[in-house]
């Protein structure tokens, strides 16, 4: 499996054209070399063991890292997955902009006039009709099951129970995801990452 992102999804939803370069890109890979046609193409490579290896013992590190740190949840608290990322943007940066890491188009084999780039512009109607169906829901649904389905939820939140049940009950009611989200809010409180960096 090959996912391949389309050149615009940093700046907006993809444009058609974007979406099929990827889709095209996936496509001539499947179809116009012999990569899928067989379970290891690469018969063996010690460089790809290698890479492999690499990876494991690097995920494996971080996974100890996580660990002495208390596990996932102080480690966020702590900032150490942000600082990670901003840590390896900023190195990744300075390899780009000092010419070490070569990125196609942006460092090296840029064009002298770019082509023109228009993002996709959702139509505004559309969300008007969101907001017609989101208007009809609420009218037709139970509200009560609704809103006991919600204060369950944030009872279960308050204490040591899952809060998936009650979650999955609450929207089988046809609570939307920013009431659900808003319950949990109003136990959890919203998550500011700390300046770690």
């Amino acid at each position: 499996s090959l996912h391949t992102n389309s050149f615009d999804e940093a700046i907006a939803l993809p444009t058609d054209k974007a979406a099929r370069l990827a889709l095209r890109t996936q496509q001539v890979l499947a179809y116009e070399t012999d990569v899928p046609a067989t379970v290891d193409p690469f018969a063996g490579s010690y460089a790809v063991e290698k890479l492999t290896d690499d990876v494991e013992a690097a995920a494996s590190d971080l996974m100890r890292r996580v660990e002495d740190l208390g596990g996932a949840e102080a480690a966020i608290e702590r900032g150490f997955q942000k600082s990670e990322i901003e840590r390896n943007a900023y190195r990744i940066a300075q390899e780009t902009d000092s010419g070490e890491r070569v990125v196609v188009g942006v460092n090296r084999f840029q064009l002298d006039e770019e082509e023109p780039y228009e993002p996709l512009r959702v139509d505004p109607a559309i969300e008007v009709r969101q907001r017609e169906r989101l208007t009809r829901l609420r009218s037709e649904r139970d509200q009560g099951a609704v809103d006991s389905a919600l204060t369950a939820l944030k009872k279960a939140a308050e204490g040591e129970e899952n809060v998936l049940y009650p979650m999955k009950e609450a929207l089988r009611g046809r609570a939307t995801v920013g009431e659900v989200c808003n319950a949990l809010r109003e136990v959890w409180g919203s998550y500011v990452p700390s300046d770690a960096f």
